[in-house]
């Protein structure tokens, strides 16, 4: 007990102070991209041919974040004068649609409804199924539960079995022969519940996207709450998405 203590003290406190202070993650990291529409069109082109997600329609002018892996190609190649990855991690939607970063649309929120504030503001658990992913927004989702996290200081934290949950949280692409099972988790999980898609893969199927080997995307099987793009969705992403779908930030 006495080596505990001592341990402790030496150590000190190793968790974060977000949200209550704000964070700022390393240089390299590409979070939310800044689009000069003002570009050229030839630079646009350029860009879209090069992107292997075909997340950026040039002739709609739209940039889709459900799609983007963040790998960055498209700032190379362009050398930041129409993409440009800034820090900003925080960049959960509450519809598909915000998603889709044009020249009039390019706002990312989250709506917190009084409802959802009541019904699981203090407390929310969630089942976590891989519906066919690599496992890298898995293991970034299971850093949530580090003490550098502490994800459940918020009320917030992953249970084993469905009946025990108030919401699904389905990372990885919605494989054929995960249908079923994911279908099943969703009805196991009581009234209310939430759905929450996390990473590319799970919105709109990553790098994967148009397999024969894929489902019918998320939003056509289950009525998804909130979308945490990325690939993987950086911790502090799905943390803040959390939060603020609850109401706490």
């Amino acid at each position: 007990m006495i080596k505990t203590l001592l341990t402790r003290f030496e150590q000190g406190n190793k968790t974060s102070a977000y949200p209550v202070k704000p964070i700022t993650l390393v240089e390299d990291y590409r979070g939310r991209p800044e689009i000069n529409w003002n570009s050229t069109p030839e630079l646009m082109h350029l860009c879209a041919e090069s992107c292997p997600q075909d997340a950026i329609d040039e002739q709609k002018r739209c940039v889709d974040l459900g799609r983007c892996v963040f790998c960055g190609t498209c700032e190379r190649v362009g050398e930041g004068r129409f993409i440009n990855f800034t820090n900003d991690f925080e960049l959960g939607v509450s519809a598909r649609q915000q998603l889709l970063l044009d020249d009039e649309l390019n706002q990312l929120s989250i709506n917190s409804s009084q409802k959802i504030k009541k019904l699981f503001g203090r407390s929310l658990q969630l089942r976590q199924v891989s519906a066919g992913g690599c496992n890298a927004c898995e293991a970034d989702t299971n850093v949530l539960s580090t003490p550098f996290f502490d994800l459940a200081r918020f009320g917030i934290d992953f249970v084993a079995s469905p009946r025990h949950a108030d919401g699904l949280l389905v990372t990885g692409p919605i494989t054929v022969n995960m249908k079923t099972a994911l279908l099943k988790t969703y009805e196991a999980i009581p009234d209310p519940k939430i759905v929450i898609a996390s990473g590319a893969c799970s919105i709109s199927g990553g790098p994967f996207f148009g397999s024969n080997q894929l489902a019918d995307p998320i939003e056509t099987l289950l009525p998804v709450d909130l979308f945490i793009p990325g690939c993987p969705p950086h911790p502090l992403t799905t943390l803040h998405a959390l939060l603020r779908f609850l109401g706490k930030i």
